[in-house]
């Protein structure tokens, strides 16, 4: 998959640097995989939340943070439309964010 911007999450990185290590991990994962449906997310990472078919929510390091992606399955893009702390994504709505 082809993920668009990883800046985003190296910036969040520098503001909480135990995420670091977590969202490497989840950016190796993700641009070596294949996904074709939402049913192929949730086979690699099962505690994934999928809403609206295309828009996924992932807890990063032990559910401390919260990372929204929207996924353009045909041409293998992942959008990074979110990443926060726990609390900080319970204050926006990850539908429509």
């Amino acid at each position: 998959m082809r993920i668009l911007s990883k800046v985003t999450l190296c910036v969040f990185w520098e503001r909480y640097p135990t995420a670091e290590l977590p969202l490497r991990a989840w950016f190796k994962d993700v641009a070596a995989a294949s996904w074709a449906t939402p049913n192929d997310v949730k086979a690699q990472y099962g505690s994934a939340s999928i809403i609206a078919n295309t828009r996924l929510v992932f807890n990063i390091k032990g559910n401390d943070f919260r990372l929204i992606v929207e996924v353009n399955y045909a041409p293998r893009i992942v959008y990074i439309l979110f990443i926060g702390t726990h609390a900080e994504y319970d204050k926006v709505n990850a539908a429509s964010i």
